[in-house]
């Protein structure tokens, strides 16, 4: 007899091929929901990459929900400017022009949180008048021996337009506002056939221990690092470098036991502000076996392998991108890779590759 195979057999055998390739499809279809969790130390730009997917997939911000943006942004800009004026005092920085003080006590006499749809006109006045004044743009210089908000002077150099009776909030106002987060926002948005839910939790230290063991399952950590903040220390302790504690957290994160078979997804963020600041503050002053001196490329390439070599996990892939998150076109190109990523992950994990 031969030994060949019959028409029965391979009918029977293509059958069981289609009901395998089947069960791998209704697997991948179950993974079409995508757990995201962004990751990040405070004001690495967790927020922001959550305003872009507002932006970019869920048709962006109606008019009511720009006019709620108002009150954050006049805040943001007035208490920027506030922190400005006290830093100013204890660097011993005199304004160049003493008739500004009169300008000075407008600042300080508001409220922490300003309410209303319009900025006082006296306020934005007061602002653009001290934004001009070389005592003011010193200080500003040497932002990175206190604690001002990244947006500081995207809302100086914007403030007549911020300050009009007719103002209402663009993308890149909503985008550059700052509250801190606390406890965990979710959004959702869809990319192709991906159905994405984000978490973001809150960056600073006190809020971290609420969220570790909450997302074993989830598919993908997208972890953000400001890279601009190699040379400034935290807000919460000011003993610590903010990128030394990136790379802290980075390490527990990475190799953490609840996250051992989640694919990590690194944003070296704010390279705009890191480009501006690399000539003027030498990150060797930082971390003293940099030798790349004030080359981009080259220093790029270090915080890119000071990441990269934390991972313990010989079969572990972390994906990098070096991103500007108030940067709605790139974040779009960029997030397009990511979805790939992922879809690449999915059909890994369901045996379809």
């Amino acid at each position: 007899m031969g030994c060949g195979m019959s028409t029965e057999d391979k009918e029977g055998k293509a059958r069981n091929e289609e009901i395998e390739n089947q069960l791998k499809r209704d697997k991948m279809m179950q993974r079409n929901e995508i757990k995201m969790l962004l990751l990040g130390a405070g004001e690495s730009g967790k927020s922001t990459i959550l305003k872009q997917m507002k932006l970019i997939h869920e048709g962006g911000y109606s008019r009511d929900e720009r006019e709620s943006f108002k009150e954050i942004i006049f805040s943001n800009t007035v208490q920027s400017m506030r922190v400005i004026l006290e830093a100013m005092e204890s660097l011993e920085l005199p304004l160049e022009d003493q008739r500004m003080e009169y300008h000075v006590q407008t600042i300080f006499i508001q409220p922490a949180q300003i309410e209303g749809d319009v900025l006082p006109p006296e306020v934005g006045g007061a602002i653009e008048a001290l934004w001009k004044d070389h005592g003011v743009q010193e200080c500003f210089k040497r932002s990175r021996e206190y604690q001002l908000n990244d947006s500081a002077r995207y809302y100086f150099d914007n403030i007549a337009r911020i300050a009009a009776p007719d103002y209402m909030p663009n993308d890149q106002d909503v985008l550059r506002s700052r509250v801190k987060t606390t406890g965990i926002t979710e959004t959702t948005f869809i990319i192709g056939d991906l159905t994405y839910r984000m978490f973001d939790v809150g960056g600073q230290r006190s809020e971290r221990k609420k969220w570790i063991h909450c997302f074993e399952n989830v598919t993908t950590i997208l972890f953000l690092v400001a890279i601009s903040e190699y040379d400034q220390l935290l807000f919460e302790d000011e003993t610590v470098n903010r990128m030394q504690e990136a790379l802290t957290l980075f390490d527990s994160i990475c190799n953490s036991r609840w996250f051992i078979k989640t694919s990590i997804i690194l944003f070296l963020n704010k390279i705009d502000r890191f480009k501006e600041k690399l000539p003027v503050s030498p990150m060797k002053n930082y971390f003293p076996d940099y030798e790349g001196g004030d080359d981009y490329a080259a220093a790029c390439d270090y915080i890119l392998n000071r990441f990269v070599s934390l991972n313990q996990h010989e079969t572990k892939q972390i994906y990098t991108h070096f991103t500007c998150a108030t940067d709605t076109t790139q974040i779009r190109f960029v997030m397009a890779a990511v979805n790939d990523i992922i879809i690449q992950e999915n059909l890994r994990l369901c045996g379809l590759i």
